[in-house]
């Protein structure tokens, strides 16, 4: 993974944060980076607004320029679940034969198991740009894309 694509999977991060605090949503359905071009999706039972968008990238945004640190932490499974519970995981799961998970911790932002590399702040993200959002009410989804400005 290079340098853009680890910033730009750290602001996946930062967005779910971000989106968590607005819409309360807790369960990523997936995520997906490209370069500097990031799309998450969260599960969702009611369309956001546009104004609830433009708080999220605001609130990202902000996160970002506050520079706190991208902690990691590596336990082993049992002892992640008990110290962080359902908190860690997402939608698509966990293969049970891993037993060790590395847990990627934005203080009072994100927590998740994730076992990508990231940046040691938010502030190595760079800004970041809403580019699309979708709701699929369908399934209960809100797909959210952005991407990283130039720095």
């Amino acid at each position: 993974m290079d340098d853009i694509e680890i910033r730009t999977h750290t602001a996946l991060h930062v967005v779910k944060g971000a989106i968590r605090k607005v819409l309360g949503a807790k369960w990523t359905a997936s995520t997906w980076v490209s370069k500097g071009h990031g799309r998450i999706a969260v599960q969702l039972f009611n369309k956001p607004g546009e104004s609830d968008m433009k708080e999220i990238f605001r609130l990202a945004n902000e996160k970002i320029v506050e520079g706190v640190p991208v902690k990691m932490e590596v336990l082993p499974r049992e002892e992640a679940e008990k110290k962080y519970g359902d908190e860690i995981y997402d939608l698509f799961p966990i293969p049970a034969e891993v037993k060790e998970l590395k847990i990627v911790i934005i203080e009072d932002w994100n927590i998740n198991a994730c076992n990508k590399p990231h940046t040691s702040t938010t502030a190595e993200i760079g800004e970041i740009e809403m580019d699309d959002w979708r709701f699929r009410r369908v399934k209960n989804i809100l797909e959210v894309s952005f991407n990283l400005k130039k720095i």
